[in-house]
């Protein structure tokens, strides 16, 4: 399964352009991608022209969620404990901007969405 659709992959190039048109934008996530078998989570909410370096929430299940950047073709090469690829939660839906996901995160310690 590839890691984004190409809507998904449009609407985190679009964001990732309004970001540097307007300045700081709270973006809600588009796409949430999770390891079934290592306990990570990434909302991801922009993406650089590179097409390459993603924008979000990364939780690495240490129990110190962060925004910052990630690069998708590390997340495509990574596998879990077991061996299982990064995946995308296919019936994920944002219903609030990534500054309210941060903000719960960093008071559960992890990201539940």
């Amino acid at each position: 399964m590839q890691l984004l659709t190409k809507a998904q992959r449009a609407t985190l190039l679009a964001n990732h352009r309004q970001q540097g048109l307007t300045g700081t934008v709270d973006h809600y996530p588009v796409v949430k991608l999770f390891t079934p078998d290592a306990g990570c989570t990434w909302l991801l909410t922009e993406l650089d022209e590179d097409g390459d370096t993603a924008f979000g929430l990364c939780d690495l299940g240490l129990g110190f969620p962060e925004l910052g950047y990630v690069s998708l073709a590390e997340l495509e090469s990574l596998r879990g404990a077991a061996g299982l690829p990064v995946e995308r939660d296919r019936h994920f839906q944002a219903d609030k901007p990534l500054s309210a996901y941060a903000a719960e995160a960093a008071r559960a310690r992890t990201i539940r969405a």
